[in-house]
């Protein structure tokens, strides 16, 4: 597989280390207790100091040419929680599910941590899901997230000032009933003011304050047997998950082109198809409204899809950009479609999804998600495939950030601020 470039501009614990505890802020100290009561809830300083009273171990990266810094909880596989770009006096990126963790009641179907990049494998429905026993029906009550990508620590194989990586090996068995021997390595670096220029193809003016990083999430067969379209294949699932906000949109380019050649634009109906006041598509991009009001979902295909999309949040003047890497052809992903499906490996390669009341009323988040995710992984035995990621939230002067949009995109910031007025 051909790697596409770096540049946006491109088209195509249980078990912790002592080292590792005395690197990070890992429990209760009175530094903590004195921050979590000076910095207000939703800044970052609040969220490390949140972790560390709940004796959670954390991992911080810290620039080293700017304030910007990211969480990470080796616990939750190495997640990424939450990100600023002024330290602890900087506003808090990620969602976090303070009420469950502070709960402390794990759940044996799956445990809503949040954070802002966390790692996941697909399919998860289908004939080949990781998330369904074997004869079971694919609905909610029978839907289990592998405890090995849900409340298992993955191991810290490495740790500097602004990168770290992790790994981890299991065995899980898909609704096929095929056994699949998994390794995964993960690692995560904060990238530097030159790196983050270079990656987004724009200087950064200097009245913009960013952060960002870069995963790279590798999948493994440990197996002695291939991963194919008759046993089935994972993927890597990337999910990211954001504080939403009441003009909050998601942008998506795609290529264009007839249906008959490309198929259709979006896919708009996982939850119920999403009304036409909260999904806009036009002539090469789509704008997806992410409130955390209403319950909806979408998806673009490997033959619309381009390798970055992002979100603007105009009231705290945020622009998020994610990029991802994809192979320079279109590529088989899998189908994470609960039930039946005719062809398994039809899926997506960008989501995004709004939060909202489900029926009885209640809500999880509010959140809003965007999510990559690598092709198939037709792997022989010992094989592997690796995703990467890029976040970046950028905050500061609009008409600065409106020359990324345009450059981007070719939407300028206001438009994108008037695409649901």
């Amino acid at each position: 597989m051909k790697k596409t470039t770096f540049l946006f501009c491109s088209h195509s614990v249980m078990a912790l280390s002592i080292a590792f505890l005395a690197g990070c802020s890992s429990s209760p100290n009175k530094n903590s207790k004195q921050m979590s009561e000076s910095v207000t809830k939703g800044k970052y300083g609040y969220d490390v100091a949140f972790f560390s009273e709940k004796k959670i171990p954390t991992i911080e990266l810290k620039s080293n040419d700017s304030k910007a810094c990211l969480l990470l909880v080796p616990g939750y596989q190495g997640r990424v929680m939450t990100s600023s770009v002024n330290g602890n006096e900087g506003m808090s990126f990620g969602w976090i599910n303070y009420k469950f963790i502070e709960a402390g009641q794990p759940s044996t179907q799956f445990n809503p941590y949040g954070g802002e990049e966390r790692l996941w494998l697909g399919p998860e429905g289908g004939p080949f899901s990781i998330y369904f026993k074997k004869g079971t029906e694919q609905v909610f009550t029978n839907w289990i997230v592998p405890k090995e990508i849900d409340t298992e620590p993955f191991d810290i194989v490495s740790q500097s000032g602004d990168k770290v990586s992790f790994s981890r090996n299991f065995v899980l068995t898909n609704a096929s009933g095929k056994k699949l021997e998994i390794g995964i390595e993960r690692s995560v670096k904060l990238l530097s003011v030159a790196e983050t220029g270079e990656a987004i193809g724009i200087n950064m003016d200097d009245s913009l304050s960013f952060v960002a990083y870069q995963s790279e999430n590798t999948l493994i067969n440990r197996g002695m047997e291939a991963w194919n379209e008759r046993s089935g294949a994972l993927s890597v699932w990337m999910l990211a998950m954001f504080n939403p906000s009441p003009s909050g949109v998601v942008i998506v380019p795609f290529k264009t082109g007839s249906e008959s050649e490309a198929g259709k634009i979006v896919s708009d109906d996982y939850f119920g198809k999403v009304p036409p006041d909260r999904l806009i598509v036009k002539d090469g991009i789509l704008f997806f409204k992410t409130d955390g009001k209403f319950r909806s979902k979408i998806g673009i295909s490997p033959k619309r899809a381009m390798p970055y999309c992002g979100s603007y949040d105009p009231e705290k003047q945020v622009l998020t950009l994610l990029w991802y890497s994809a192979p320079d052809n279109p590529s088989k992903y899998v189908n994470s479609k609960w039930g039946t499906q005719t062809d398994p490996f039809s899926g997506d390669a960008v989501n995004s999804y709004n939060d909202g009341p489900v029926d009885d009323g209640s809500i999880m988040g509010p959140f809003y998600e965007i999510e990559s995710s690598s092709p198939a992984a037709f792997l022989p035995a010992g094989g592997k495939i690796t995703h990467t990621q890029r976040i970046f939230h950028i905050t500061g002067n609009e008409e600065q950030l409106s020359r990324i949009t345009e450059k981007l995109f070719n939407q300028s910031l206001a438009d994108i601020k008037k695409a649901f007025n």
